[in-house]
């Protein structure tokens, strides 16, 4: 478990980009789906989010649609997550709904 007042040691950062970017029906049903993913024991943390309305600037990419943000305590966590059968049903339940999926997984320093 992570230290008090610290996040766990792994982040996974997946952002994704719809097939119809322009339907909040679609958007809402990726969150939907998202949401069942909190029944994997391994994620300390989740975050799902849409872009903000914050100030353009050149070094700002919100072009995608939804993103999701977990936290794990270990590699091991992570890997557990991804074989986990409430994944392997996202993916096929939801999977329709996107064009394009971009993961960033850090490590703390």
């Amino acid at each position: 478990m992570a230290q008090p007042g610290r996040l766990p040691a792994l982040a996974h950062h997946v952002f994704f980009w719809l097939k119809n970017p322009q339907s909040v029906a679609d958007r809402d049903k990726l969150i939907e789906g998202l949401g069942t993913l909190k029944g994997i024991e391994t994620i300390q943390s989740m975050h799902i989010a849409i872009p903000a309305s914050t100030e353009k600037r050149e070094v700002v990419d919100n072009s995608w649609s939804v993103s999701e943000l977990f936290f794990f305590n270990d590699l091991e966590g992570q890997a557990v997550y991804q074989d986990h059968p409430l994944h392997v049903a996202f993916v096929k339940n939801y999977g329709h709904l996107w064009e394009k999926v971009v993961v960033y997984d850090a490590l703390q320093a």
